[in-house]
């Protein structure tokens, strides 16, 4: 079986996955015009049409019905078989790829990802962020990365352990003209930056306090769905902004922005790095899980002492 036979097999199991040819091709890191002319050759080589192709929908046709569900299970013996023969390898090489919220990618960049890669440079990490929770496993992701509590329960998770809350920051400046908020519900008094979810919903600002769980529509002269964004807007003094404490760490410790309302911004759930069981790993999936582990017990240390 050629390489390009099983790039076309592995292309429709994509599309079948994605239920577009264009989600696929994104996902196959290949334009849509070459996915569908690859489709449209393995058809013609085949003698049938595995697509019902419209404008608006694909969807299999029994004759694709029936080759998916040979394929499927024939393509994950061949992918065992490579990852049994890539756990040999004494140095860690090939592709990891990483699922992840954009937010809990910014917090292991450096301490895990950026040294990972530095220790093993003939690995490449294929990081893909996005706020949707995505099945990893049908996706083709090596792990995830997401809050704990947001880890399916089929899944092995290792806890990064990782201080995580969110803030509301403002600048110095801001804070000198308008003063400080006390409780959540006095954000109603002043201009805030507003945020959007990955669905388009507005970001209600999260609070709680003594057992207390307020959520606030906030108002004010932007809205944004960028946190970066966030971020240089509160900077520059346009409002009081609701972000990843993480994100304004470096800006809190220069005292570019000013924190509010910390009492009412706990600890969230910690980060879990997540991944289905194997019983061959491939060597840098290894080696990346070994360097999490490491993080996790210096991070440990570091609380201790």
């Amino acid at each position: 079986m050629t390489r390009s036979v099983l790039a076309d097999l592995d292309a429709v199991l994509s599309i079948t996955r994605q239920g577009s040819f264009r989600a696929a091709a994104l996902e196959l890191g290949m334009s849509t015009t070459a996915l569908s002319n690859a489709i449209a050759k393995l058809e013609q080589r085949l003698g049938i049409r595995l697509f019902n192709r419209t404008t608006r929908s694909v969807s299999l046709t029994d004759a694709g019905k029936t080759f998916v569900e040979r394929v499927g299970p024939a393509m994950t013996d061949i992918r065992d078989a490579m990852l049994a023969a890539q756990s040999l390898q004494e140095i860690p090489a090939g592709t990891l790829r990483i699922n992840a919220f954009a937010s809990a990618a910014r917090e292991v960049m450096a301490p895990i990802i950026i040294s990972f890669l530095r220790r093993y440079p003939q690995v490449h990490v294929d990081l893909v962020t996005e706020g949707r929770l995505v099945d990893i496993v049908a996706a083709g992701f090596d792990m995830g990365l997401r809050s704990a509590d947001l880890v399916p329960s089929d899944m092995i998770a290792l806890s990064l352990g990782l201080h995580r809350s969110n803030a509301v920051v403002a600048s110095p400046e801001f804070i000198r003209i308008h003063g400080k908020p006390i409780v959540p519900a006095d954000l109603y008094r002043f201009r805030c930056i507003r945020a959007r979810l990955p669905n388009h919903a507005p970001l209600r600002w999260r609070f709680e306090k003594d057992g207390n769980a307020v959520q606030i529509d906030v108002q004010g002269p932007i809205t944004l769905d960028e946190p970066s964004l966030v971020r240089i807007a509160a900077q520059n003094g346009i409002g009081l902004g609701y972000i990843m404490e993480a994100d304004v760490r470096a800006d809190l410790v220069a005292g570019r922005l000013v924190r509010v309302l910390e009492d009412w911004t706990p600890p969230l759930t910690p980060l879990a790095l997540y991944y289905p069981g194997r019983k061959n790993p491939p060597a840098a999936f290894k080696a990346f899980i070994q360097v999490a582990r490491e993080f996790v017990s210096g991070n440990a240390e570091a609380y201790a002492d």
